[in-house]
């Protein structure tokens, strides 16, 4: 079932948000080290990763894919949920994290490949429906924070396309590589 099927966000407004370009301006750090400060003083301590999402409905593959990438590249405590987070809740739990980062494919009204990060609570008020298919991102950060009392983080990009059998759009794809990079290195500098 895809991921983003049953659920609507609502624009998050001032909040933090992040327009990646697909240009060479990425490339020279201007637009990402400002996600990357915001990212590194929020996922403060021992911090969990989680890809969220499906392959197969397009850009809803890209927290999939993101913590794929980030597993083959050894970052320490990158789990791949697919569309089944709520299976990793209990490691979750036990592993004591500080922050629990979950990564999805995200409806606000932002542009294809904008990126937004909510805590907790913004979670909880704009995904706050369960399914008897599985669980909402509010719900699933509930349950996260209650179960392992690790601060619970969304990285949300906004989706282009979420058709079946289609990969992801260029909008994300380019997003998914800024992304990669801004983790890497926050990641990778908790293991020093």
């Amino acid at each position: 079932m895809r991921a983003l099927l049953y659920r609507r966000c609502v624009c998050v407004r001032r909040r933090s948000r992040f327009q990646p370009r697909t240009d060479k301006e990425v490339r020279r750090g201007d637009l990402s080290s400002d996600l990357r400060a915001d990212l590194a003083a929020k996922l403060a301590g021992r911090t969990c990763v989680m890809g969220i999402g499906d392959r197969q409905w397009g850009d809803d593959g890209l927290g999939v894919a993101l913590a794929e990438s980030l597993k083959r590249k050894n970052c320490p405590d990158v789990l791949v949920a697919g569309n089944v987070p709520e299976n990793w809740i209990g490691r979750i739990g036990q592993d004591e994290f500080d922050q629990v980062l979950l990564i999805d494919a995200v409806e606000y009204a932002g542009e294809p490949g904008s990126v937004v990060i909510l805590d907790e609570g913004q979670l909880r008020s704009r995904f706050p429906q369960v399914s008897t298919h599985k669980l909402s991102l509010g719900m699933l950060a509930a349950l996260i924070q209650h179960e392992s009392g690790a601060r619970v983080w969304c990285l949300g990009v906004k989706p282009a396309s979420l058709k079946s059998g289609t990969g992801l759009s260029e909008p994300v794809q380019a997003t998914l590589q800024v992304l990669e990079e801004v983790l890497l290195k926050i990641l990778k500098s908790k293991e020093l």
